[in-house]
């Protein structure tokens, strides 16, 4: 049963022979009237501000939702990215190796290369030198035989026969000295050669 403050102001009890002293109970009602209006009052800004406050909680409520959703999709995504980038850093990595290993398995075969190289022009120099050896040994041999005199073949002395054969009125002693120098410095003109190898014959 909901009372009014006007409803226990206006609320009126039978009287008896030894009843209450009406003044005082209509005093007190009117007390009781004014706290009742004061509490109903209250009541409402309460429920008012219970209202106020349960709107603002939901309010509350959907930014906590909204944050956490933030946070959760701000999580997942910073999870992704730490993951691609894991993955990008892996591969990176991987690519690296390779191309490490292509180098030094280019640069091995270079020097591999390269020291063969090495060694054929080290083996082509040592036949070179063994070749042009040889080649002077053979040189070295023939120039001394062929400068070897042994039976005096080069001192042969045309000085008689030439004077012999030389015709007369000629200067018999120019003509041999010219022949003496020409043949003993073994450097002949083409006619003093002919001369030489007709008294050879």
């Amino acid at each position: 049963m909901k009372l009014t403050a006007l409803e226990i102001k206006q609320q009126h009890f039978e009287k008896s022979l030894r009843g209450y002293d009406i003044g005082e109970v209509t005093a007190f009602l009117n007390v009781v009237a004014n706290e009742w209006e004061y509490l109903v009052a209250k009541n409402r800004d309460l429920e008012r501000d219970i209202e106020q406050y349960k709107d603002k909680l939901k309010h509350y409520e959907k930014v906590e939702d909204a944050l956490h959703e933030t946070l959760q999709a701000a999580k997942e995504s910073s999870e992704q990215r730490l993951s691609t980038a894991k993955k990008e850093a892996k591969n990176r990595i991987q690519k690296a190796e390779m191309e490490a290993e292509d180098i030094l398995r280019d640069a091995t075969q270079k020097r591999h290369q390269i020291r063969q190289d090495i060694l054929q022009l080290l083996n082509r120099r040592e036949e070179i030198v063994r070749g042009m050896k040889s080649y002077l040994e053979l040189a070295q041999e023939s120039l001394g035989g062929f400068t070897k005199d042994d039976a005096g073949t080069y001192n042969i002395n045309f000085e008689d026969e030439m004077g012999a054969s030389a015709p007369s009125g000629t200067k018999k002693n120019g003509t041999q000295n010219a022949q003496k120098t020409s043949v003993s410095s073994g450097i002949a003109d083409s006619d003093d050669l002919d001369d030489i190898l007709d008294h050879l014959d």
